[in-house]
């Protein structure tokens, strides 16, 4: 099968290659920059011109293929509104490329809009549409695209990690270190759901040999793990204070953050594991929190 990969040389996409390859697949890999497209084919793979913002680069990708697995995101959080707008669009641009065919589309989301209510585990079954991520946007673009006849899967994303980057809890460890200590809000009971990446990209290829459409998987290998401790770990990591913040507090500490800091993002994958045999074998969080080299900032 020939798969059009966005986010190819990013920090999913760049282990989604190597199983799709080693599963026998071709893969057309989205790149920007030259140095992504010597990558591209150092890897085995074919680049492809175009970027985010180049929606006809995007069609004319999915066009030439057999299926698509779109991870790529501009993970500039402070724009974060604009950036899933911004994927509303792509989903849309390449969704449109598939219409009338039955090569499958997978998008990517974020667990929490499987949330039904504040403290719940969120479950692949259900599609909060009220939630007040704006990364809602890009699953609402891809039912959009359901219903106009694109076979499309969805894979939720928890906060997936290896000892350089873990999701959002990258940017807390740089905010970390310019405020020199280490905050969770309240008791920090909150609860973070995680996987590790190369588990997270085994979850995709498997998503992609399944072809099945109208359905969401959660790529979570550990349900929930504490604020708290995530706070903690840091702390010990960069050797500063941790301490608690009172919510009325968490918006001078946490910035753009604090939208995320004081939520509860448990998951639960019970389903999705049945549905691919999907068994992650990977290092914990706050184990690969634990092997940081905190001297070093994580990479763009």
């Amino acid at each position: 099968m020939r798969v059009f990969l966005t986010g190819a040389t990013g920090f999913i996409g760049s282990r989604i290659l190597p199983e799709l390859l080693a599963a026998g697949h071709q893969v057309l890999g989205l790149t920007r920059s030259d140095a992504g497209a010597r990558a591209l084919v150092a890897a085995g793979a074919e680049p492809h011109r175009g970027g985010l913002e180049d929606l006809d680069s995007l069609r004319e990708g999915a066009a030439k293929s057999d299926a698509v697995i779109h991870t790529a995101f501009d993970h500039d959080f402070s724009n974060f509104v604009a950036n899933c707008e911004k994927d509303k669009r792509v989903i849309e641009a390449l969704g449109g490329a598939l219409v009338g065919s039955d090569r499958l589309l997978i998008i990517t989301s974020g667990v929490g809009m499987g949330i039904a209510e504040p403290g719940q585990l969120a479950k692949e079954d259900v599609f909060n549409t009220e939630h007040r991520n704006p990364r809602i946007l890009s699953e609402l673009a891809g039912a959009a695209m359901a219903e106009a006849g694109v076979k499309v899967a969805v894979v939720r994303l928890p906060q997936v990690h290896d000892t350089v980057k873990q999701g959002l809890i990258t940017p807390l460890v740089a905010q970390t270190r310019v405020k020199g200590v280490s905050a969770y809000i309240g008791d920090g009971g909150n609860r973070w759901s995680a996987a590790h990446v190369l588990d997270v990209a085994r979850l995709y290829r498997l998503a992609l040999d399944k072809q099945q459409a109208g359905v969401r998987y959660n790529a979570v290998a550990e349900e929930g793990v504490s604020m708290r401790e995530i706070a903690e770990t840091i702390g010990a990591g960069l050797e500063v204070p941790v301490v608690s913040l009172s919510p009325e507090q968490a918006g001078d500490h946490f910035g753009w953050l604090a939208m995320f800091a004081g939520l509860g993002m448990p998951a639960s994958s019970e389903w999705t594991r049945r549905q691919l045999g999907w068994q992650p074998t990977g290092p914990g969080l706050i184990a690969d929190l634990e092997r940081m080299d905190y001297s070093q900032a994580a990479a763009a």
